[in-house]
């Protein structure tokens, strides 16, 4: 049985989730490298996207060239290039249990949630673009694999849906409060609603940040958050548009002594 939730309820601090999204740029070497420093900063689980971007990808999108580091090719083709498979996703596995450190995905369609199953990660994320999606939500929440669902861009109206779609086949759920603008402006993070959702929905709260600086983390814990999610990087030059609002490895590892 999973026991991630009960697991965190025994922490003395928060759970820090090292969001490397696709930050590894298609590059496993890259994401080896993102695993090592999320586990020697001491943090608790390295965390990866999943998409079918056939799926994900609007079709009005696809064919739009861009320039990347590989030459210029259509969107669609880029997002297959930097998207990991199993493969990939077998070495990963792999690798953070020679650690030990858990590792787990947000999933962006049904094709992932299905595909994450194949493995033993602790809990699935459902990211913020997507928590209007009722039947991600539903399916989800049969997984019985426990969900961590973020808030970003979204209303009461829309948190509380999510919640009752998932609260009817499982109370094993987390919500973690969100500004999905990158990077978020300090003045806009409002973690003033941190206990507010811990009060209205009862369950384990957290926070997911997108702006520069360590504080509001700090601030988000002694607000009641027990889960911080933080995107890193190895390096705010690289390539994608998450790398300039991640944390280096330096500020992973100050995060973690605060």
């Amino acid at each position: 049985m999973n026991t991630f939730f009960k697991d965190l309820s025994n922490m003395e601090g928060p759970y820090l989730i090292g969001e490397i999204g696709i930050n590894h740029n298609g590059d496993i070497d890259i994401a080896k490298k993102l695993i090592d420093a999320t586990n020697a900063c001491g943090w608790h689980c390295a965390k990866f996207q999943k998409r079918n971007p056939d799926i994900c990808v609007p079709e009005h999108q696809k064919n739009i060239e861009r320039e990347t580091p590989w030459g210029r090719m259509t969107y669609i083709d880029y997002k297959h290039k930097i998207e990991f498979e199993k493969e990939e996703y077998d070495i990963i596995n792999s690798y953070a249990a020679n650690k030990p450190i858990n590792w787990t995905v947000s999933v962006w369609d049904l094709d992932s949630l299905n595909f994450i199953k194949d493995y033993d990660v602790p809990f699935i994320k459902i990211p913020s673009a997507h928590i209007t999606n009722n039947e991600l939500l539903l399916e989800a929440a049969k997984s019985n694999i426990p969900i961590i669902i973020s808030t970003g861009m979204s209303n009461w109206k829309m948190i509380d849906d999510a919640v009752k779609i998932i609260d009817k086949y499982t109370d094993q759920f987390a919500i973690l409060h969100c500004n999905s603008t990158y990077p978020a402006p300090y003045s806009e993070l409002n973690l003033n609603v941190i206990p507010t959702m811990k009060n209205r929905y009862g369950c384990i709260v957290g926070y997911s940040g997108h702006e520069f600086n360590l504080e509001p983390s700090v601030i988000a814990v002694t607000l009641g958050a027990v889960i911080i999610e933080r995107h890193i990087t190895l390096d705010h030059d690289m390539w994608g548009t998450d790398q300039s609002s991640s944390l280096e490895v330096h500020a992973m590892d100050i995060l973690r002594k605060r």
